[in-house]
Order: structure tokens, then C-alpha cells, then sequence
């Protein structure tokens, strides 16, 4: 398992049962190795703009992804799991979109610090 790799693992729902869903691979943590995820849902209603990605059955890396209808990466739905956590591997993102979403996460993470921040 790799950075940018789509994953089948276990998701609790609303419901508080767990059911296997996909997630990407954003990083791998120290020092356990630890796998940092975002979820991925077909609800592409629910992306928020600006934020969450959208990926269209359309877009190049499509195929290789692995799902099945467009799906939004949720940037907002993250969860650090172990990896014996992960059921497997269905595909993965682009390098582009994986560095796109990391970036934007870490923009979003960065965004007014200079501003509550003491010196």
C-alpha cells in the first residue's frame, strides 16, 4: 500500500455499524506507519466546493482508480488507521490529484494561523 492508493476498509456508519468502503491513501505516519485516509463517497452532493475533489468517470485517472461511478474525495472525513485495518487495495489517484489534495488539505490546515498564533 502506497500514497495516493484508493483502500477497501472498514467504516462505521450512522447506523454505528462498520461496512467496507473506500478511502485514499493521503499519507503514511510516523512511527508506526500508520495510514492517514480520507473517505470516499458516491454522494456527490455532499462535496464541498473548493474543498472536497470530485472524481468523474470521465477524468484520466478514472479507470485506474478502481471505483465503479463518480465519487467525491471527502477532505473532511479523515481517520488514521493501522494497516492491518485495510481489507485491500482497489486502485489508486493520479500523482497530480494526490499532490492536489494534499495541498489543499494543508492550506486548509495552515489557513489563519498567523493570525491566532502568540508570538
Amino acid at each position: 500500500m502506497n500514497e495516493g492508493d484508493i483502500i477497501l476498509t472498514p467504516i462505521l456508519q450512522a447506523d454505528d455499524t462498520a461496512k467496507n468502503r473506500p478511502a485514499l491513501i493521503l499519507r503514511e505516519l510516523p512511527p508506526f506507519q500508520d495510514l492517514l485516509v480520507c473517505g470516499i463517497s458516491t454522494q456527490i452532493h455532499q462535496a464541498v466546493r473548493g474543498f472536497d475533489e470530485v472524481i468523474a468517470s470521465t477524468d484520466i485517472d478514472f479507470l485506474g482508480s478502481g471505483l465503479v461511478t463518480d465519487s467525491v474525495v471527502r477532505l473532511g472525513f479523515l481517520a488514521v488507521l493501522p494497516r492491518r485495518r485495510i481489507a485491500g487495495t482497489i486502485g489508486k489517484v493520479s500523482a497530480e490529484r494526490h499532490e492536489r489534495l494534499l495541498r489543499r488539505l494543508s492550506s486548509y490546515l495552515l489557513a489563519n494561523v498567523e493570525k491566532t498564533s502568540t508570538p
